[in-house]
């Protein structure tokens, strides 16, 4: 059991900081139905223990070792999380007829892919992941590793459902105007993050 409440404090101080994956779920908790924001929730959690698990037994030392690897997913990374924080930011208000709709809900294959880039397409994360759940790989036999890496999973599941839960049931309180500035600030955040790996690439070019 200390070994699962290692895992699981582990997880929640990796997961807790504000980064892409976390706006990404704060973004669809406070804009759509309550139903697909736990969708997407749950799609952000599998792509999160997916690259839990891979950091715990080491994916990051494969992209060091191919860096031409890791710097493709860096390019795509950066483009793609540029495109959805200039989305977010060119976010207008709805009118009172719009704003009494349901905004209509993001394609489940188009959540997916989105999850995927802002979980998987950062060569640094995986790198830094590897680091961090790595080295606890490396103080744990086989039998505590296991129970390790679950609570860094439920860590994972209890944060992105938790924030969505709580976001989607105060969504009602914040007016349109205060949406749409959420929105751009959420863009704005995310452009920065999208910034910081161009410049990565960039960077590794000279």
């Amino acid at each position: 059991m200390p070994c699962f409440l290692q895992g699981l404090t582990m997880g929640l101080a990796y997961v807790a900081p504000i980064g892409v994956q976390n706006l990404f779920v704060i973004h669809a908790a406070l804009n759509q139905p309550r139903r697909r924001a736990l969708a997407t929730a749950l799609v952000v959690v599998f792509f999160d223990v997916s690259l839990a698990l891979a950091c715990f037994f080491g994916v990051g030392a494969v992209m060091e070792a191919f860096p031409a690897v890791g710097r493709v997913v860096l390019l795509v990374g950066s483009v793609m999380v540029l495109a959805i924080g200039i989305g977010l930011l060119g976010t207008k208000e709805q009118q009172p007829d719009q704003a009494a709709e349901a905004p209509p809900p993001t394609s489940l294959a188009k959540t997916a892919s989105t999850a995927f880039v802002v979980t998987w397409c950062n060569p640094q994360a995986l790198i830094d992941g590897t680091m961090m759940l790595g080295a606890f790989r490396a103080t744990l036999p086989g039998d505590q590793a296991a129970a390790f890496i679950g609570g860094v999973a439920l860590a994972s599941c209890l944060w992105f459902t938790g924030v969505t839960l709580v976001l989607s049931l105060f969504r009602r309180k914040f007016t349109s105007k205060v949406m749409v500035w959420i929105n751009r600030l959420c863009g704005a955040v995310i452009l920065v993050y999208g910034g910081k790996l161009l410049w990565s690439f960039l960077a590794g070019l000279f």
